[in-house]
């Protein structure tokens, strides 16, 4: 009978601690979930969206890039990387007759490289990279300098800001999937109101890089390295 007793409280234990130990990955998931949930753009309001978007310090992006013009449209995919401040890599991966094609910046100068082309360039002193319309970082400076306004439709958050003094790119809107919790595309028109740049990002991850990560220094060094 002892020995019954010693088995019925051993079995008993051992349920107990197993349902311990359930209950306790089961709280650690659920704490989890609710942590990451209140890091999302679900949850925030628009004014938290706006401020969480215009405070992106870096992100990875891998993105289509249709660029339309009066004669014809060219469909690029691209993959970039950015980091604060003004820190950026950007590659080529298709069409196919420039893949490969690779611009890195350190924040002082600009590599341009291409293996299948035979091609490497350095530009010293680079200012413009700035400017580039097809950077992320260039809509959220624009925003920041022409008061850019935020709105939302069935679930879908738009940032705009009218660009007045640049004709070609006089009115950019970045798309954010409040549902999918991420940003979907960025849609850059003329001062005629004709899409001239049309970005959808594929992937996008969101201050996930350190300047280290975007693989964009010491470019005279390297460079200096291979001729």
């Amino acid at each position: 009978m002892k020995n019954n007793k010693k088995i019925k409280i051993t079995v008993i234990s051992s349920i107990t601690i197993i349902c311990i130990i359930i209950f306790i990955i089961i709280f650690r998931i659920n704490n989890y979930k609710n942590t990451k949930s209140g890091n999302t753009i679900i949850d925030k309001n628009l004014s938290e969206i706006e401020e969480y978007i215009l405070n992106i310090s870096s992100y990875e992006a891998e993105m289509e890039v249709s660029v339309e013009s009066n004669k014809n449209n060219n469909k690029y995919i691209i993959k970039q990387k950015y980091s604060n401040p003004n820190i950026a890599s950007q590659e080529v991966l298709e069409p196919k007759n420039i893949e490969g094609l690779t611009i890195k910046y350190d924040g002082t100068n600009m590599q341009i490289t291409n293996s299948k082309l035979n091609l490497s360039a350095i530009y010293e002193n680079y200012t413009y990279i700035a400017d580039n319309i097809l950077w992320l970082s260039d809509f959220i400076e624009n925003y920041k300098a022409n008061n850019g306004k935020i709105s939302e439709e069935s679930g879908v958050i738009i940032m705009e800001v009218n660009c007045y003094n640049n004709k070609y790119n006089a009115t950019e809107k970045l798309y954010i999937d409040r549902n999918a919790n991420k940003i979907t595309k960025l849609v850059i028109s003329d001062e005629n109101n004709k899409n001239a740049i049309y970005i959808t990002y594929n992937k996008i991850e969101i201050d996930s890089l350190n300047k280290e990560n975007v693989l964009a220094f010491k470019i005279i060094e390297e460079y200096a390295k291979d001729i």
